[in-house]
Formats: structure tokens, sequence, C-alpha cells
């Protein structure tokens, strides 16, 4: 969708701080970090958010698991504990329409997260 800024950013038209890519997926930086470690997994197929995630998509939603494993791994965040949040929709907080993953660690985090 070359509206979508995700997208774009799959594409390269706007850089990214790249940390992980395949066949499914892309992973950055969050240019915004709520924690030491704040990685965006976003699939390469556009999705708006996970309502639209049909039998057929989930190869992406496991791809987005399987790099926030590798990326924790690497990011060295693993073995303490870390987060995973798909935020939805305006009151979940998604402010992105493309689905996306963020993967936070590399402290404490708390609960309730806000």
């Amino acid at each position: 969708m070359e509206d979508c800024l995700f997208c774009r950013i799959i594409t390269g038209e706007i850089p990214s701080n790249k940390v992980y890519e395949d066949e499914f997926v892309y992973a950055f930086t969050d240019i915004d970090p709520k924690a030491p470690v704040h990685i965006l997994i976003i699939p390469k197929k556009h999705l708006k958010s996970i309502l639209e995630v049909k039998d057929g998509d989930f190869e992406y939603i496991d791809a987005m698991i399987k790099a926030a494993q590798k990326i924790a791994a690497e990011k060295g965040i693993a073995a303490d504990g870390f987060r995973l949040v798909f935020n939805t929709g305006e009151n979940g907080g998604q402010t992105v329409p493309h689905l996306h993953l963020h993967l936070l660690g590399g402290r404490y985090l708390e609960w309730p997260p806000g």
C-alpha cells in the first residue's frame, strides 16, 4: 500500500534502523523507544491490524513470533524477559494502520502498562 508508512519503510523509501529481515517480516528500532530495547516487527504483507488476519495470513504471525525470539536472543534480553505487544485500534494504542508487534525489553516492565 503506497501511502502506508510501514510499507514505505519495508521498501526502503523511508529509512529505518533495520535489525532483522526475512521473506515474511521486517524489523527495525522504534523511533520513540519505551524501553532500552524497543523493536517493531512488521509483516511484509499489508494488514491493517490483527483484526484483518485471515487463515492464509498466519504464516506472517508465525514469522513475527520467530523473529521476536531471534531478536530477543541477539539483543541479550531473552534470559531476563521481554514483552510482546500488538496494539489494535485507537483505544488499543495503535497509531500506524499496519499490523506491528512491539518487542520491548532491557529493563523491568511495569504492569499494568498504562
